[in-house]
């Protein structure tokens, strides 16, 4: 995504496992010790890069991939990646760079609380781009919805003009007994990221996925946001995932 405080960032959503791997008898001693530690990875493309209803790949084609370190405390660390538009002034690539806590904290009941910084590495005009933004989230379910309701706060720093508050509900179903699963996602902005000349916007969305096998999912979403309809940019439309995870 990746964690789940990446999934709220990109069009295409990763979770990570907070618990340890179970180790074999026989090997208990240095097992126990391996298992209190997951490592897994992503890669995925997308028809188009969609950040908070926003295109970061200029509406073409984006790869996308990251590894998470997950500790059976609950603390994890990752990074994650994606080809952008060079013409956004970015440069090609976003890399982010996160770490943070999940765990259940009530029957029913998880809480993600962690720190991201957004970098552009490939950016060579001087200008400061890279930013962080803290995140939190709270996950239970609604009968047979799964719901999270999350924040994302940017303070002003140098990349940014202003800081910015972003709110978000994510909803997600799946179907008994298929490997179908909708979801829908509603956003809101105040602040430097605003896609409307008052500073605050919506953004929304909604989806669907099939699981192929455990691994490979296909995932199809529709996207829209807010404010000024510019082609390729914010423009709403329906997208495309192909995404396999490790």
């Amino acid at each position: 995504m990746c964690t789940s405080i990446r999934s709220l960032a990109a069009a295409s959503v990763f979770a990570i496992s907070a618990l340890a791997t179970p180790a074999f008898a026989q090997e208990e001693g240095a097992a126990e010790a391996e298992s209190e530690f997951e490592l897994s990875g992503n890669v995925a493309i997308v028809s188009d890069y969609r950040f908070r209803g926003v295109s970061f790949s200029g509406g073409d084609f984006a790869l996308q991939g990251g590894i998470d370190l997950a500790h059976s405390s609950g603390f994890y660390v990752g990074t994650w990646a994606s080809t952008i538009d060079a013409d956004a002034g970015f440069g090609e690539m976003e890399l982010d760079i996160y770490g943070g806590w999940a765990g259940d904290v009530a029957e029913g009941v998880s809480v993600d609380v962690g720190l991201l910084y957004y970098a552009y590495p490939t950016e060579d005009t001087g200008a400061d781009t890279d930013y962080f933004e803290a995140l939190a989230s709270v996950g239970t379910t609604l009968g047979p919805v799964g719901a999270t309701f999350g924040l994302g706060y940017s303070w002003d720093q140098a990349a940014l003009a202003d800081d910015n508050l972003y709110l978000y509900t994510d909803f997600e179903l799946g179907v008994a007994d298929t490997p179908v699963t909708f979801t829908a996602h509603l956003g809101y902005t105040d602040g430097a990221f605003a896609t409307t000349a008052d500073g605050t916007s919506f953004d929304w969305g909604i989806g669907a996925s099939y699981a192929v096998t455990d691994s490979l999912s296909l995932g199809i979403n529709y996207v829209d946001t807010q404010g000024p309809k510019v082609e390729n940019f914010t423009d709403p439309g329906i997208f495309f995932t192909l995404a396999y995870s490790m």
